[in-house]
Parts: structure tokens; C-alpha cells; sequence
């Protein structure tokens, strides 16, 4: 543990940034995983879940969660068929 007040608030705060940018993480993995499902099953709803599955992909990549390449990847395959 640090002794520098200025480095003990980072180690706060890189803690607080990292269990945000996991739980942001995890969600787009979901979102993305109930739309190649909704895709494969035919579901109604599947466009719906395919648009917001993109939504979370492009955010975590503008935040520098996944790079921009899989990004790129990931969605092209979501809207593919």
C-alpha cells in the first residue's frame, strides 16, 4: 500500500474504474451472446437484441475495453445473415 496520500486516492480509483469497466465488459458479453442465440433460434425479438448487442460492442470499444478490430469483428458477425 502506498504511503503518498495523492497515490493511495489512485489505488482507490483505479479499483472503482476496474469493477466498472468489468461489470461493462460482462454486460456486453451477455448482450452479445443472447442475440447470437435470438439469431440462431429465430426469435422475434432477435433484430432488437442484434441493435442493442451492437450499442454495448461500439461503447466498450470507444472505452478502450476491446480493441477496435474486434470490435469491428464482433459486430460484422451479429449483422451477418
Amino acid at each position: 500500500m502506498p504511503n503518498i496520500k495523492s497515490s493511495i486516492k489512485r489505488v482507490r480509483t483505479n479499483a472503482t474504474a476496474q469493477d466498472l469497466n468489468i461489470a461493462q465488459k460482462n454486460a456486453m458479453r451477455t448482450a452479445v451472446k443472447l442475440a447470437e442465440t435470438a439469431k440462431s433460434e429465430n426469435a422475434d425479438n432477435k433484430d432488437e437484441l442484434v441493435s442493442k448487442a451492437v450499442k454495448l460492442v461500439d461503447k466498450a470499444s470507444k472505452r478502450n475495453q476491446i480493441h477496435a478490430n474486434k470490435a469491428s469483428r464482433m459486430k460484422s458477425k451479429l449483422m451477418a445473415n
